[in-house]
């Protein structure tokens, strides 16, 4: 994973996760991340939920998310992942 850091954004690139590279900003003035998957042009969105937004191409594939309040959305995504894993592990330690 390569990190740089921009004035305006975080970039955060994974090679390996697909043919097409994916990339991914984070720009901490609109607390915004966003996840483009291929350098394809969008011709469509569709809102997921009130902060996500998933971006389509001409053929209706995904290319990219968008993630509104990204700081919120990753905290409330880890700590509720973190307390379903604690409750797996002490449920399989009894």
């Amino acid at each position: 994973m390569q990190l740089r850091d921009n004035k305006s954004s975080l970039d955060l690139t994974q090679a390996d996760l697909s043919m097409n590279s994916p990339t991914m900003q984070y720009f901490p003035e609109q607390d915004v991340i966003h996840l483009a998957i291929t350098n394809e042009e969008e011709m469509e969105s569709l809102e997921l939920s009130p902060n996500i937004t998933a971006e389509l191409n001409a053929d209706g594939e995904l290319i990219g998310v968008e993630i509104l309040k990204a700081s919120i959305f990753l905290r409330d995504f880890i700590l509720e992942s973190t307390q379903a894993k604690l409750m797996q592990l002490r449920h399989s330690t009894k």
